[in-house]
């Protein structure tokens, strides 16, 4: 499953970003899929992910409150609604698809993923 992250950017503390990601194939609805973030020197991280109905969701603690999962599966896209950004959240942000049949935070549970976009949080 081919997927293609875009709507990073530089934006100042306190701001909204809304990442998109765009997957390949009509297999999109049966996976559940995942946000993770990179920052430079650290490992990759969970940041969220939603169910294949898009009815269930996690969140790792930090983001809660303030970042939201979506998805549309009639347009093979998750979606990551950012708000009230902070200088903590600059990363390289990836999607990825899991084969199921839950949600999981476990990275290595994923099979496919984006290249990642960046996003940057000037404070």
């Amino acid at each position: 499953v081919p997927l293609v992250e875009s709507g990073g950017g530089l934006v100042q503390a306190g701001a909204s970003l809304r990442l998109s990601c765009v997957a390949s194939g009509r297999t999109f609805s049966s996976y559940p899929m995942g946000w993770f973030r990179q920052a430079p020197g650290k490992e990759r991280e969970f940041v969220g992910a939603i169910s294949q109905s898009g009815g269930g969701t996690s969140y790792t603690k930090s983001v809660l409150g303030r970042f939201t999962i979506s998805r549309d599966n009639a347009k093979n896209t998750v979606y990551l609604e950012m708000n009230s950004l902070k200088p903590e959240d600059t990363a390289v942000y990836y999607c990825a698809a899991s084969p199921g049949p839950g949600i999981t935070t476990f990275r290595s549970q994923y099979r496919y993923w984006g290249q990642g976009t960046q996003v940057t949080v000037s404070s």
